[in-house]
This record gives C-alpha cells, sequence and structure tokens, in this order.
C-alpha cells in the first residue's frame, strides 16, 4: 500500500485540488491510457469519482467539495498506486463501464471496452437487426466479464443468451456480473472453447469480441496492457487466429435468418484480404471505423456452397491470389 504524505495529505483538500495533483501526477509518470479513458484527465476524473462514489459521468458539481482526511487518504493512496503499479484504473476500482452500465472487473478478465458493446446500448444493433423482438437466442463467444451478453439480454428482451469463455477465472467474474444484473434466468453460462460444447444448438445472433491482436504486437505491450490476462489479446500472427474459426463455423451455429456480429480491431484490411469473397458490412461508432463487421447466415452459407461444391470447380482471382488458382 503507498505510503500516505502528511504534507500532501493537509494541502489538498477539495476535489478539485486532487483533481489537478492527478493530472500532473501521471503526466510526469508518462501513463498508458486506452481502459475506458484516453487521457490524463479523464483517467483522473474516473479514479477519482470512483473511489469516492461519486457519479463517474460529471465532474462539474463537486469540483469545489472539501473532501474528508479519510477521502483524501483514499484519494492518495489509489493515486499512488495507478503509478506505482501501472494497472488500469478499472483494476484499482474493479469497476468498468458501458455506457450507463457499469460491471466489476478485476485482473481474472479483459476491462471491458467493446464497440459492439456501445452498439448494442445505442440502438440494440438496428443497422443489421431488423427486428429485434424477433430475437430469441443470442451467442456471446469470448465473453470476459459477460457485458456483452449483459448488454444482448437488455437490449433483446426475448432472447435467452448463452455465453461461452474458455477461462474458468473468467466465468467467475460473469457470474457475479450476471448476478448482480439478476439475470440467471435468462444468461447461460459455459466454460467451451469457441463453439466446442454446443452440440446441434443454433441462434438468431451471434456476436463475439475474441482476441485479434497480433503477436508482435502482443510482445510489445506497455505495462497497463500487460495487466490484464494475456489470453484475452493474444490473435495469432496476424491477430485472426480465433477470428477465422468463428467465421469458418458460424453457420453451423447460425438459424437460416441468423447474424454474426465481430469486433477485429484494427485488422480490417487482414481480413478482407483472407475472405475476399464475404460481404463485409461494417458498423462504425463515434469513435471507431471499420472495427466491427457483420455477417449473415446467408452471406456465409453462399459462399461456402460457391467454394466447396465440388461440381462447379470454379477458378477465381482474388487479391493476392495468382490467376488460374483455384480457392
Amino acid at each position: 500500500m503507498p505510503v500516505t504524505t502528511p504534507g500532501l495529505i493537509d494541502e489538498l483538500l477539495t476535489l478539485k485540488d486532487w483533481l489537478r495533483y492527478s493530472v500532473s501526477t501521471f503526466t510526469k509518470a508518462k501513463l498508458v491510457y486506452g481502459h475506458g479513458t484516453t487521457n490524463a484527465v479523464d483517467e483522473a476524473a474516473f479514479l477519482i469519482l470512483s473511489t469516492l462514489d461519486l457519479p463517474i459521468d460529471n465532474l462539474e458539481p463537486w469540483l469545489d467539495c472539501r473532501l474528508t482526511r479519510d477521502e483524501r487518504e483514499q484519494l492518495h493512496q489509489v493515486i499512488s498506486a495507478r503509478v506505482a503499479t501501472r494497472k488500469p484504473a478499472s483494476y484499482l476500482t474493479q469497476s468498468a463501464w458501458i455506457q450507463d452500465h457499469k460491471f466489476f472487473v478485476d485482473e481474472r478478465v479483459i476491462v471491458p471496452r467493446s464497440y459492439i458493446g456501445e452498439l448494442l446500448c445505442n440502438d440494440r444493433l438496428s443497422t443489421a437487426v431488423t427486428d429485434p423482438n424477433g430475437v430469441s437466442s443470442v451467442l456471446d463467444l469470448c465473453t470476459g466479464s459477460a457485458c456483452l451478453a449483459i448488454l444482448a439480454a437488455l437490449a433483446f428482451e426475448n432472447a435467452h443468451v448463452t455465453a461461452i469463455d474458455v477461462s474458468e477465472d473468467a466465468l467467475d467474474v460473469a457470474r457475479r456480473n450476471v448476478s448482480d444484473y439478476e439475470l440467471g434466468q435468462r444468461v447461460t453460462l459455459l466454460q467451451s472453447d469457441v463453439y466446442g460444447t454446443l452440440g446441434d444448438q443454433r441462434f438468431d445472433l451471434i456476436i463475439a469480441n475474441p482476441p485479434y491482436v497480433r503477436s508482435d504486437a502482443v510482445a510489445a505491450f506497455p505495462p497497463e496492457y500487460r495487466a490484464e490476462p494475456e489470453l484475452a489479446h493474444l490473435g495469432g500472427r496476424d491477430g485472426l487466429d480465433l477470428v477465422k474459426r468463428i467465421i469458418d463455423e458460424a453457420p453451423r451455429y447460425l438459424q437460416p435468418t441468423g447474424i454474426l456480429v465481430v469486433e477485429i480491431g484494427k485488422a480490417r484490411e487482414a481480413l478482407e484480404a483472407a475472405y475476399p469473397l464475404l460481404p463485409f458490412l461494417w458498423l462504425d461508432t463515434e469513435v471507431s471505423e471499420g472495427e466491427v463487421f457483420v455477417l449473415t447466415a446467408e452471406d456465409l452459407s453462399s459462399v461456402t456452397a460457391l467454394l466447396y461444391q465440388p461440381s462447379l470447380r470454379l477458378t477465381l482471382v482474388a487479391p493476392g491470389v495468382p490467376s488460374g488458382v483455384i480457392l
């Protein structure tokens, strides 16, 4: 536990004082962000408001409030810990937010920050899902903390959600979040390697935020990202190892009118090169472009039939493939 500095505790009296001190301290320490915040000011505000159990969406009303000595000591400890440990702020507060929804997190899961969560909250994936009330079954792959499974259950009120993760540690965190949201009757958690334990189940909607970071990028991670489970990041040489499995096996688990929605980070160019025949639909958000794709069961089935029907023996030309090669 960081040692409290008596002079500092006596000199910094208001929330504004601690905000200024935090920003200066984080800037000097050259911290790295990206776990819900993108800069020192937002990171400091999140830590301070979370530690003081204040609403995290509005700092202004509290800036001039004087803090008790106990509160000041708490702030000094968490601010010092952020610099000393380089852990993401969400691990220090054991909380993360997607829009207005709060989730418990610790080092057993990646800190939730999926763009799919934003899309679920904003419009229930309306670009891809034309009838949200008609969605009766959802599969969430690589669920982690179960944040997307929970948001899907809230967005699609008639749906049962099956949430899968290979990590039993992650599923322990997921169980807590599902219980906190009182969704135990509508969200089923399973330990599985992707689709492994699903048998012949089929779903109206499959969502996934799988590991998609290239192995060389993972090796170069700053401490904040190394604090998260490597399993939740590592996507292989091109970042697409698990993404390809999800795509290739999806037709077996989608209803005929089903939809697949997957987040892949900055791998769009590599993905489109790997699957030149698939008509990817890209869903953008306020802060992302080309990082979440949609494919329908019809898209996947038609391309599979085209590629693997022996009687057709089509010769196809694709980007990066020499003319005349049979795919």
